[in-house]
């Protein structure tokens, strides 16, 4: 598998959706139209189905003996076979909804459930992160990310992110909100977490917490946080897989460049 040829294809498809995605929030004679999903308050628009057709018809085209996991479509393909795409073509649908302009696209390449590629694309600022496992995280240019320790006396500044099944009243969310709002200088909470795994990776926050996060945007951020520099651990500071595989409980972490680890691991605690 040659997988510079497969992050090719997957910017150029992600590009691709951006600019569609772009042109449909753009006011440009038309209203992006919201349904809502499942009963968490999810929601869907018809962009979201739109910019997801592409990449599928993109990825499909060039890999036509690969699974697929898509936001919207599911499965694609035979489960367990040895290279898997994940597909998230609009991370952020609620900000597209109420019109505020913060929401990427977001792909991943994983062989046996494990990411080896990552690709995220910010249509708004037309910015555009990848990672190959090993190889590092670079923009679009190829300037290597390298995500930067600066410690503040004013506590870090977060990122929070949680799965849609999650209830209002888990006491988990609970006690980890309130142990970040006491140590941290702002903790932010974008509705868009692939754009906060980039945020990680270039030095722009100093963390991120997710508790649950949902499976099809996680492996491709948390690949190029990871590349960038950016350690990742469970909760409770043991191992850390942004696999495709377990359950919801697997997808809870913490964040952060090494340095910074352990006092954020000792805030949650």
């Amino acid at each position: 598998m040659d997988l510079d040829h497969a992050r090719a294809v997957a910017v150029d498809a992600a590009r691709a959706a951006g600019a569609l995605l772009l042109a449909g929030t753009g006011g440009a004679g038309g209203t992006v139209q919201v349904r809502s999903k499942g009963g968490s308050g999810d929601v869907v628009t018809d962009l979201d189905l739109a910019s997801e057709k592409l990449l599928l018809e993109r990825i499909l085209t060039a890999f036509p003996s690969h699974a697929v996991i898509a936001e919207e479509s599911g499965l694609l393909g035979a489960s367990g076979g040895e290279w898997t795409w994940l597909v998230d073509p609009l991370d952020g649908t609620n900000n597209v909804a109420i019109g505020l302009p913060a929401y990427v696209v977001g792909l991943a390449l994983c062989r046996a459930g494990r990411p080896m590629l990552g690709v995220v694309h910010d249509p708004v600022t037309g910015q555009t992160w990848s990672a190959i496992r090993g190889c590092g995280a670079v923009t679009a240019s190829g300037v290597r990310l390298a995500a930067p320790y600066r410690p503040s006396p004013h506590g870090p500044l977060l990122a929070w992110t949680q799965g849609y099944t999650v209830s209002r009243d888990d006491a988990t969310v609970r006690a980890l909100k309130t142990a970040l709002e006491l140590g941290a200088r702002r903790v932010l909470q974008l509705w868009a977490p692939l754009l906060s795994w980039a945020m990680l990776a270039r030095g722009d926050i100093d963390g991120m917490v997710g508790y649950r996060a949902e499976a099809v945007d996680l492996p491709a951020g948390a690949l190029i946080a990871r590349e960038a520099g950016v350690e990742i651990r469970a909760l409770d500071g043991g191992p850390f897989e942004e696999g495709i595989d377990g359950t919801a409980d697997d997808r809870s972490f913490v964040a952060a460049h090494p340095h910074a680890l352990p006092a954020l691991l000792a805030l949650i605690r």
